[in-house]
C-alpha cells in the first residue's frame, strides 16, 4: 500500500520538525552542562533531576553505564577535557543526547551519551608542541569546549532534569490558529530576543541575522544552528555545528599559540578564556573575543590566574578572576576594564563561584591556606571568612561548588588535599556567616565536586601530586592510582555509593559533568566513563 502525501502536508511537517528542533535547542533553563562548572557562575550544581536523589542513591539502579577510549596522544598529564552536554537535540538523524569532549591532540569528539557511541570526530589544525613542554605548560588543547551560556542565576529546583529523558513523554495541543505548542513556545522565545537561558547567543553564530538576537526584531520562529566552540593549540576559536562538527566560519585568532587556556565560555556572542603559567609567552590574564567584530580584548593579571573553571560571571555580566598572588578582580564584560579589586594575603587557589544571598549576588573563593572568603559583588571588605586550615590548604583547590538545600540553606564545597570540606552559609544578625559543615571520607587528591539534586559527587582522582616540581609527567603517572567516584549525602557527607574498581586510571585534566540522570568523568588514559541510571526504552 502506498501513502500519498500532498505538498502542503509535507511542507507543514518539515516546518514543524524545524520548529521543534529550534525549540529543543532553546534548552531547559539551565539543565544542560554547557561550560566548566555548568553555568556562568561556576556553581557545579544541577538543580534538579528526575532520578538522582539521596533516597534513590541508596537503592539499586545507579551504576556504571559505559566507557569509550577516545584518545591515546596525551600532552604531559593532559588527555581529555571535561564533557559539555546537549540534551534533547533534534536533527536530521533524529533525537539525540550529545556530549562533546576535547582531546589534548587538538581533537573534538561528539558522542551519543545514551548509547556511548561516537557520533563524529574532528581534528583541528593546531600549533607544534612547545620546545620544552612541562606539566604546567603541556601544549595542545587545554580548555574544555563550550556551548552558549546564559548569565542568569538559576533558582533552586529550576528545570534541569524535570523534563526530558528522565520522565515519561508528554504532549499537548496548541490553541486554535496558533499551531503546535512547540511552534508557539519557539515564537515566544524569539519575541523575547533570547534563548531560554538569558543570553542571545544560543544558536547564533558570527554574522547571523538579527532576528532572534538581543535587540533584534521579533518574528516567526526560525531554526538557528546549535553550536559548540573549541580553542585549538594555535589559539584560534573554532565554531562547529553540533550535528557534524563542520565549521560555518573560519577559525578566529583569539589567544597566543600554546597558551595554557582555561574556562572557555560563550556569553551573548562574546567568548572568554583565561591564560596562566606564562605558557606560549601568553600574558597571564583574561581574554574576550567579540564573535561579530572579531575584536580581542585582554586584561593582564598581576600573577597567574588560578582555578580549573577560569573566571566566573555575575548576572550583570561582570567578570571575576583570581590570581595566585592574592588578587580577586572584577572586570567589565567584553572590554575587561578593571572595576574593582580585592587583595588577600597568601594567594588564592580556586576559581571564584557566585551565588545569590537575599537576592544579592555574592562571590566566594578559596585561599591557599584553606580558608574561604565571601565578598559582595562590589569586592569590598569580606562579609565572612573561614579560618585557615592546614588540612585544607592547597596551591590548587581548582574550583568550589555552591548549592542550596531544600530548607533554603546555602552550602559551599571545597576540595582539599585529602577530602571534600563543606561549609554552610548561615544568617547572623542579618549578615552571612560560615558554619562548619562536614568533611568527607579520605580521598586521594580529590577533584572539584559537583552537586545533583542534593547529592554530592566527588572524585578521588588517584593522582600523585608531589611538592617536588622536578618530577616528570611519566614519573607522576607511574606513582598514581585509580580514580574512584563517590556519591555523598549533601547534608551530612555520608557515603551513599562508590564506583569501586570500575575506573582504570587516574584523573587529571578532565572533571565531572552531569545531566539527565547521568554523569561523566575523563581519565588520564584517554577514556570517558559514564555513570547513572539507564534510560528507559
Amino acid at each position: 500500500m502506498r501513502i500519498r502525501v500532498g505538498h502542503a502536508a509535507l511542507s507543514c511537517c518539515c516546518a514543524l520538525l524545524c520548529a521543534s528542533a529550534g525549540y529543543a535547542q532553546f534548552g531547559r533553563g539551565g539543565g544542560e552542562w554547557t561550560t566548566s562548572g555548568n553555568d556562568a557562575q561556576r556553581s557545579s550544581w544541577v538543580r534538579s533531576d528526575p532520578k538522582i536523589s539521596k533516597a534513590d542513591m541508596q537503592k539499586p539502579g545507579f551504576a556504571f553505564l559505559w566507557k569509550q577510549k577516545l584518545a591515546t596522544d596525551n600532552r604531559q598529564l593532559n588527555s581529555l577535557t571535561s564533557t559539555v552536554l546537549l540534551d534533547r537535540y533534534i536533527g536530521y538523524r533524529g533525537f539525540r543526547a550529545l556530549g562533546f569532549v576535547g582531546a589534548a591532540a587538538d581533537q573534538v569528539i561528539a558522542l551519543d551519551t545514551d548509547l556511548g557511541r561516537v557520533e563524529w570526530k574532528r581534528h583541528l589544525e593546531g600549533a607544534p608542541p612547545p620546545p620544552a613542554p612541562s606539566v604546567a605548560c603541556p601544549g595542545g588543547m587545554t580548555t574544555p569546549l563550550a556551548r552558549p551560556t546564559g548569565l542568569e542565576i538559576q533558582p533552586a529546583g529550576a528545570a534541569g532534569g524535570g523534563r526530558g529523558r528522565g520522565r515519561p513523554a508528554e504532549s499537548a495541543v496548541g490553541a486554535a490558529g496558533e499551531g503546535a505548542v512547540t511552534i508557539q513556545a519557539a515564537a515566544e522565545a524569539a519575541a523575547r530576543g533570547g534563548n531560554g537561558r538569558g543570553g542571545n547567543g544560543r544558536g547564533a553564530f558570527p554574522g547571523a541575522p538579527a532576528a532572534g538576537r538581543r535587540g533584534g526584531t521579533a518574528g516567526p520562529p526560525r531554526r538557528m544552528p546549535s553550536l559548540v566552540y573549541a580553542i585549538s593549540s594555535d589559539g584560534k576559536l573554532h565554531t562547529m555545528y553540533v550535528s557534524n562538527g563542520e565549521e560555518p566560519t573560519a577559525p578566529i585568532p583569539f589567544l597566543p599559540a600554546n597558551a595554557n587556556a582555561s574556562g572557555l565560555i560563550v556569553i551573548e556572542d562574546v567568548a572568554y578564556a583565561a591564560t596562566s603559567n606564562g605558557c606560549g609567552n601568553a600574558p597571564n590574564g583574561v581574554w574576550a573575543l567579540d564573535l561579530e567584530s572579531k575584536q580581542v580584548s585582554s586584561w593582564k593579571a598581576n600573577g597567574s590566574i588560578v582555578g580549573t573553571s577560569g573566571p566566573a560571571f555575575g548576572p550583570d555580566g561582570t567578570v571575576y578572576a583570581a590570581t595566585d598572588s592574592g588578587e580577586l578582580t572584577a572586570l567589565e564584560p567584553k572590554t575587561l576594564k578593571v572595576v574593582s579589586t580585592y587583595k588577600a594575603a597568601g594567594g588564592f587557589a580556586s576559581s571564584p563561584v557566585i551565588f545569590e544571598y537575599k537576592e544579592k549576588p555574592l562571590v566566594a573563593i578559596a585561599g591557599k591556606d584553606g580558608s574561604i572568603h565571601l565578598l559582595p559583588s562590589t569586592l569590598g571588605s569580606p562579609m565572612a571568612t573561614t579560618p585557615a586550615s592546614p588540612a585544607a590548604a592547597s596551591d590548587s583547590a581548582g574550583a568550589l561548588a555552591s548549592w542550596e538545600d531544600h530548607s533554603g540553606a546555602r552550602w559551599l564545597l571545597a576540595p582539599g588535599p585529602t577530602s571534600i570540606v563543606a561549609w554552610k552559609v548561615a544568617d547572623k544578625n542579618g549578615a552571612p556567616s560560615f558554619e562548619q559543615g562536614w568533611s568527607s571520607r579520605a580521598m586521594v587528591a580529590p577533584l572539584p565536586p559537583m552537586v545533583v539534586n542534593g547529592v554530592v559527587f566527588a572524585v578521588s582522582s588517584g593522582e600523585f601530586r608531589p611538592k617536588d616540581a622536578s618530577l616528570s609527567a611519566a614519573q607522576r603517572a607511574q606513582r598514581s592510582s585509580k580514580a574512584v567516584l563517590y556519591a555523598l549525602d549533601g547534608d551530612t557527607g555520608k557515603e551513599l555509593w562508590n564506583s569501586g574498581n570500575t575506573i582504570g586510571s587516574f584523573a587529571h585534566s578532565g572533571g565531572l559533568s552531569a545531566g539527565a540522570s547521568q554523569m561523566y568523568l575523563e581519565t588520564y588514559d584517554g577514556t570517558l566513563y559514564a555513570f547513572g541510571f539507564p534510560i528507559e526504552h
